[in-house]
């Protein structure tokens, strides 16, 4: 479990996309300390196992469901990434509880800059994810934890500060580009139950 508070901008060093997993080499340092071999990472707001730990940064295997289901398969060499070390009990709690499973893959419409700060909008990959949005409820976009600025169909914005902008990968969002997005796990148990109980 996360909190969608970045510790560190990684680089890709290289991925691998074989016929059965691919693999994923991170080049790291504030994340590489205290995380062992068999540890979880946040890559990107997809929380993967470390198969081998270098003193700078992290090898990585991914399925082919992960690969599907997110933007990983995406990168390339050079291309920076969010990194973040799992949520320890005791630990201070600083956005909100992420889990590392991507829920879809939406599309950045537009960044709107203004003054120091972005607008940023993105299209949801399809309608099961709208009744998980609420207006200032919480995301995470590629593992950002962030704020619902505004709803719109099939689409939600959120507001960068220049804090965000300058130690994530989100100062380089561009229109096209494919983001992970994982919706607020209590609305997903809310709805969830709802649903079961015919309340949907």
């Amino acid at each position: 479990m996360f909190t969608g508070i970045v510790e560190e901008v990684g680089a890709v060093r290289a991925i691998k996309i074989g016929p059965r997993v691919a693999t994923l080499e991170i080049d790291a340092s504030v994340t590489v300390d205290g995380t062992d071999i068999g540890g979880s990472i946040a890559v990107n707001g997809v929380c993967l196992t470390v198969v081998q730990r270098r003193p700078d940064g992290f090898v990585f295997e991914v399925g082919p469901e992960t690969l599907s289901r997110t933007a990983l398969a995406r990168l390339g060499a050079g291309d920076r990434v969010n990194l973040e070390r799992p949520l320890r009990f005791g630990g201070a709690l600083g956005g909100h509880l992420v889990l590392g499973h991507v829920d879809g893959v939406g599309t950045v419409d537009a960044v709107t800059r203004v003054e120091s700060t972005a607008r940023v909008r993105i299209t949801l990959p399809g309608r099961e994810l709208e009744p998980l949005l609420i207006p200032q409820g919480s995301v995470a976009v590629e593992g950002v934890s962030l704020t619902v600025a505004a709803l719109g169909d099939l689409s939600f914005e959120v507001m960068l500060i220049p804090h965000t902008l300058a130690v994530t990968t989100l100062g380089r969002l561009e229109p096209g580009q494919a983001t992970n997005i994982e919706v607020d796990v209590i609305g997903k148990y809310l709805v969830r139950s709802l649903a079961l109980r015919g309340m949907t």
